[in-house]
């Protein structure tokens, strides 16, 4: 019994450390994401005021999930619409599929083919999507997330939900956003990430 009981302190002890850490993370995450509307020519928020109505769910780690991806080598390139009226040129890339509050579930990875000819974006892995908060507790356009090819490893990768943020439409009319593709809106509530902006424009 007596070491049974230590060995649950070890493990609840584990768990808590493990999760301050995945906390930190996230964190440190969302810092640097709040510095960038700064440093933006193009950003919509230009003051920390502005950024002091950012609104984020609590880092929660059961939203950070393993996701198996099936390449989709064949896709031909589409126009993806956005909020303003115009289209991006964008192409599948992969399939993911993961489980998520007991749900197996897909989403599917694009690649803008405007970014492909920059350097630093080449790698680069766009993930919009919708799910049952949009439009409620998150901004109703949907909201994005980005990886890049080297997060797939061995047909695998992580997918971080409490790293999904919103496009510039949520917080000023007039910008380019893509919308999310009708494939990818997801049944279940993704409750990490970023939440709906506190200020009306």
């Amino acid at each position: 019994m007596r070491a049974l009981l230590l060995f649950g302190s070890v493990f609840l002890t584990t768990v808590a450390v493990g999760q301050t850490h995945f906390a930190n993370e996230i964190t440190q995450h969302r810092e640097v994401y709040k510095n960038d509307f700064l440093t933006s020519s193009n950003s919509p928020l230009k003051s920390k005021e502005d950024l002091s109505y950012l609104r984020f769910y609590e880092p929660d780690s059961t939203y950070r999930v393993e996701a198996t991806v099936e390449l989709t080598p064949k896709a031909e390139p589409f126009e993806m619409p956005t909020y303003n009226g115009q289209t991006r040129p964008h192409v599948e890339y992969a399939v993911v599929s993961f489980v998520l509050a007991g749900k197996s579930l897909q989403l599917t990875l694009y690649r803008n083919l405007n970014l492909l000819r920059l350097p630093q974006y080449r790698d680069y892995l766009f993930l919009p999507f919708r799910d049952a908060t949009s439009g409620y507790a998150t901004y109703g356009g949907g909201r994005y997330l980005d990886l890049r090819l080297g997060d797939i490893k061995d047909g695998r990768m992580i997918i971080d939900f409490n790293k999904a943020y919103n496009p510039y439409c949520a917080y000023h009319e007039g910008y380019a956003c893509p919308v999310p593709p009708k494939k990818n809106t997801l049944p279940i509530a993704i409750e990490a990430g970023e939440k709906t902006y506190g200020k009306a424009h």
